[in-house]
């Protein structure tokens, strides 16, 4: 309900100021103009009241009326949200498209989840029971995927009173607790944080099914990474492959300002795409905000927001989450503009002072957590961001200030991109700072992390000897020094790169991965073996069996450890032969 009612005194693009507006707050929403377009206070000087709109402002007028809500910009959350397509702020963009218009009418205000559908509700507590903030109070089938569990909101304690099991709407209260009805659907503020009994280390992998990832730069459950790389590098599709193919049970999609065609590759792709984990399309654990390039700017920042508060909420029913932005750079391109239209001291490269403040608001929302409530429960959104700076310019702000706050760096790199290598992450240049080699030797092998410390420096040697090769031609080298040569291109081409159209490969679980790593390393110590018997080096490097090694992501995949131990022989038996 409207609090006061203002007028407009001056306009500049997203940015509207306006006075009487007394009770307003920071942060607050407004309805703005005739239209009431979607608007959030964002600086109070003295009787003026700033505001960033959230949709195109052409033809509102100076003198139309503002009209204040005295709440902040809220994220509507129930049983729904999964598969559903949204703008920036939450508007589902399939009811905005019904009429059949090519554009989002202004001043639209669907309701962000249905209130006609009804779920089947299955409690889990019982008249009597004494319940508290995050305990479970039943859960609704959320496609076959996801079950979606119902708890009790932030600041509700007491005994339950009345309990009704069955079909109900998101606003028909299930359960009472001491006379209160409570229903599915919860309001939550965008830029508040969700509370949590206790953060959790960072010891599991979230597994992307990226060898390069997987092997050298890790990223844990409740991580967070960033992607930066300039245009062409494949930032958007590695962001599609990870939503595709990591283990995480969740998936929120952030298009924020990136341009209509890839959003629309997304849209389209995903709703047809099967759910390597259940068979299901994979839209049923997915989320998707849809905000392109050509949409109103200020949007983009609550795009971020409305994506990290949906992650959060579902990550407190204890699923692990991940959260794709695409692109924190246009993100803070929109901080830009804004931060312009208030006249106010621009930093480097004209963004805001601010800035490194926003991003750590940001990516501190993820995170490895003990949810609230019983039963016991743990959950974890990771961010993976991408950004794009102009020109592939890594010293660019956001780059900079992203990468002291991300735990992994994939560095895109424009060469191996022509070069047709994906993904194009630069081995020399990226990091992660999560040690989850214990996890990986516990889990998946006892060698993983000496053969993984083996591949990196290998790729170290590999990537020096380039360099001379460039100059002074591969015969300049000792014999030793070709092996490496040798052992770094089946690294490099027959390991860390894969077809993202290729079914077996686009997609590598890390078992896989270390049967492949295992018969390079031993291929490198028949080589080697071969040398010290005094075989010619053109002899051992030119081995027809080597070629064998770019097959093995042809393998199949009931039959791994067999195909591996078959190679290791073969090559073996060649060197010995020579």
């Amino acid at each position: 309900m409207a609090t006061d009612t203002g007028r407009v005194v001056r306009i500049s693009g997203p940015v509207v100021s306006a006075t009487d507006l007394p009770h307003t707050r920071l942060f607050d929403v407004v309805r703005v103009g005739v239209e009431q377009l979607l608007g959030e206070v964002i600086k109070i000087d003295g009787d003026v009241v700033v505001m960033q709109v959230f949709e195109d402002t052409t033809g509102l007028q100076v003198g139309e009326p503002v009209e204040a809500t005295g709440e902040p910009l809220y994220a509507e959350l129930g049983p729904g949200l999964l598969g559903a397509i949204l703008d920036g702020t939450q508007r589902p963009l399939r009811d905005l498209s019904a009429d059949g218009d090519l554009y989002i009418a202004r001043g639209a205000d669907p309701p962000r989840l249905d209130r006609d559908l009804r779920w089947v509700f299955s409690p889990a507590v019982e008249v009597g029971d004494r319940v508290e903030p995050g305990d479970l109070l039943g859960s609704v089938p959320e496609g076959i995927a996801v079950d979606h569990r119902i708890l009790v909101p932030t600041g509700v304690t007491g005994v339950v009173t009345a309990v009704r099991p069955g079909p109900a709407t998101i606003l028909d209260p299930v359960v009472d607790v001491d006379g209160h009805p409570v229903a599915m659907m919860r309001r939550w503020p965008l830029r508040r944080a969700r509370p949590v009994a206790n953060r959790l280390p960072l010891t599991v992998p979230l597994i992307t099914g990226q060898r390069v990832l997987d092997l050298l730069f890790p990223v844990a459950r409740g991580g967070s990474a960033i992607i930066p790389g300039g245009f062409g590098t494949g930032k958007t599709v590695l962001e599609q492959a990870l939503a595709k193919f990591s283990t995480a049970d969740i998936v929120v999609y952030v298009g924020c300002g990136e341009r209509g065609n890839e959003l629309t590759e997304v849209l389209e792709e995903f709703p047809e795409l099967a759910d390597p984990r259940t068979g299901a399309p994979l839209m049923e654990r997915t989320v998707l905000i849809a905000n392109t390039s050509n949409m109103p700017v200020a949007a983009r920042e609550a795009s971020i927001y409305s994506g990290i508060s949906i992650a959060e909420y579902y990550r407190d029913q204890g699923y692990d989450v991940a959260m794709m932005a695409d692109s924190t750079s246009r993100w803070g391109e929109a901080l830009r503009e804004v931060s312009s239209r208030l006249e106010e001291m621009p930093a480097e490269d004209g963004y805001p002072a601010y800035l490194a403040t926003r991003l750590a608001g940001f990516y501190e929302r993820a995170g490895a957590v003990q949810c609230l409530g019983t039963p016991e429960r743990t959950g974890s959104v990771t961010i993976v961001g991408a950004v794009s700076p102009a020109g592939g310019d890594f010293s660019e702000p956001i780059t900079q200030n992203s990468l002291r706050l991300a735990g992994c760096f994939w560095a895109l790199d424009t060469a191996l991109s022509r070069q047709r290598h994906f993904p194009a992450v630069n081995w020399l240049r990226s990091f992660s700072q999560y040690g989850l080699d214990e996890w990986f030797d516990r889990e998946i092998g006892s060698d993983w992390s000496t053969l993984r410390r083996w591949a990196a420096a290998a790729l170290q040697d590999e990537g020096a000897l380039q360099e001379v090769v460039s100059l002074l031609g591969v015969e300049a080298l000792a014999a030793e020094q070709r092996i490496t040569l040798r052992i770094g291109q089946a690294l490099r081409e027959d390991l860390l790169q894969q077809s993202s159209f290729d079914d077996l490969d686009a997609s590598c679980p890390p078992q896989r991965l270390l049967a492949m790593l295992r018969v390079i390393q031993e291929a490198n110590a028949a080589m080697s073996s071969a040398l010290q018997r005094g075989v010619a080096i053109t002899a051992i490097t030119s081995a027809s069996l080597l070629a064998d090694l770019g097959r093995m992501r042809r393998w199949p995949a009931d039959n791994v450890d067999d195909s591996a131990t078959r190679l290791s022989r073969r090559i073996a038996e060649e060197m010995s032969s020579l």
